[in-house]
């Protein structure tokens, strides 16, 4: 056996290569081509971390840790080849639930370990326990309301009621209160359940006014606190790879956040407590919308546009999504370049419901990387575009951004779609979108609305374009 000092540097070693392949993985999964080899970079660190903590001698059994990595695994290689691209929000909310739900599971396990050993408690070990639980909660039981109202079983417009805010603020006050009291008698078990009890309540809260055109920033902020949740846990037991890997995701999570954040062009606070997705009009749109003309057209006509032209766009968003489009459109693109028509695709920062929602649909398609251009990219280009096709997109092509002061998404950042010569839109009806708002789009004398599914009406468009 190798001795205590040499085996600890060994660990301490070991846990620092790990945390460079966690670096590593981050940094390549910021591009769709290099994400594979940060998912893997990012595993072999993983693998490295646990080995090394295995090896710890404070590990309880073996037996049930076995268990868990193989349950785990079972679980995960299942999700992974069974869960549609269209429900990969709600899985990431379902992770970051239960990151942060073992997170505090750890932090109720060291409380109550220290209060059947009657070791001596430290104010230090006391705060760490009680934050660890509160974030861990919080991000549990706030991420299973993300993805209830990700997966329609809570309805994903804003959910608000009177004093509100306040509530939330009394709750936080009250969970303050119960443990200094707690401090003072940290034997009294039940309160420190009622303050878990808390924390939950405050998680929930703190997301149901949020609205699903928000879901987006929700999740990369719920992935930042389920890291820092880690973290925490990591100073609790003393784990320092635990204690960087959660530094490390509470951190791209706070970035990713404001990234999200700045192409909405709103403030944290904003996305948080506006209630921002109420419904503001009725689905016909504001007063006077009825005698507005929307030119429609069938795929026939939608094919001959598309095919004699030069330059392509498309301009995908939630509804292709839902439809599972993303392999006729990548069929249609294919007919068009076959016809030598310059095809790209135009990628707004919070199309659908996760950060780079988009991407990973048509990365699934085996759409080219090179033809992905992001919003500040293709901006300029719509000046000289024939034709846009924006598939199941709404509000992150409004004009209304840009046009509209009074509008709740002036100043938004969008795909300036309206500057180019054609646009088709491929929607099921004139609806607004997330944001509960009409789109000028719909009216513009340049657009062309083909009403239907995403995924029939571009097979239908591709079935069109093969017999021209």
């Amino acid at each position: 056996m190798l001795p205590e000092n040499l085996g600890t540097t060994l660990s301490l070693f070991a846990y620092v290569i790990a945390a460079a392949f966690f670096i590593l993985g981050i940094k390549n999964l910021g591009s769709p081509v290099t994400a594979p080899r940060g998912n893997r970079l990012a595993a072999i660190g993983m693998l490295i971390a646990i080995i090394v903590t295995l090896l710890d001698q404070r590990v309880l059994s073996y037996e049930l840790i076995a268990a868990g990595i193989i349950v785990g695994s079972l679980i995960g290689a299942a999700s992974a080849r069974l869960v549609k691209m269209t429900a990969m929000p709600q899985m990431v909310a379902l992770f970051n639930g239960f990151g942060g739900g073992a997170s505090a599971l750890v932090g109720s396990g060291e409380y109550f370990r220290i209060l059947s050993t009657n070791e001596a408690w430290t104010g230090g070990v006391f705060f760490t326990i009680l934050l660890g639980v509160f974030i861990g909660c919080v991000t549990f039981s706030g991420s299973m309301i993300a993805f209830g109202k990700l997966q329609g079983i809570i309805r994903g417009t804003p959910i608000v009621f009177p004093l509100q805010q306040p509530i939330n603020i009394l709750l936080c006050l009250l969970f303050l209160a119960g443990s200094v009291y707690l401090w003072t008698q940290v034997s009294v078990w039940w309160v420190f359940v009622l303050l878990a009890v808390l924390a939950l309540g405050l998680g929930k809260l703190f997301v149901i006014p949020i609205g699903g055109a928000d879901m987006p920033v929700v999740i990369a902020l719920l992935n930042s606190f389920s890291g820092i949740a880690a973290s925490i846990a990591g100073f609790i037991i003393m784990n320092n790879v635990l204690i960087i890997s959660g530094a490390l995701v509470g951190a791209s999570g706070l970035i990713l956040t404001k990234i999200m954040c700045k192409a909405m062009n709103r403030s944290l606070v904003n996305v948080l407590f506006s209630g921002f997705g109420k419904k503001v009009q009725s689905a016909a749109g504001p007063a006077g919308a009825q005698d507005k003309t929307v030119r429609s057209i069938d795929a026939e006509e939608g094919a001959m546009v598309l095919a004699y032209t030069k330059k392509v766009v498309v301009v995908p968003g939630y509804g292709m999504a839902v439809a599972q489009a993303q392999h006729s459109v990548r069929e249609l693109a294919d007919l068009l370049e076959q016809r030598g028509v310059d095809v790209k695709y135009g990628i707004h920062p919070v199309a659908g419901r996760m950060p780079g929602h988009m991407n990973v649909l048509l990365a699934e398609a085996n759409v080219p990387y090179s033809q992905l251009k992001d919003m500040d990219d293709i901006n300029p280009e719509f000046d000289k575009t024939d034709v846009v096709l924006v598939i199941g997109a709404n509000d992150v092509v409004n004009p209304a951004a840009k046009n509209a002061p009074g509008s709740p998404i002036y100043g938004m950042p969008i795909l300036e779609v309206d500057r180019a010569k054609n646009i088709i839109v491929i929607k099921r009806s004139l609806n607004p979108g997330f944001a509960g708002i009409d789109n000028e789009l719909f009216y513009n004398e340049k657009t062309m609305m083909l009403f239907g599914s995403a995924r029939e009406m571009v097979a239908e468009l591709t079935g069109q374009v093969k017999q021209l």
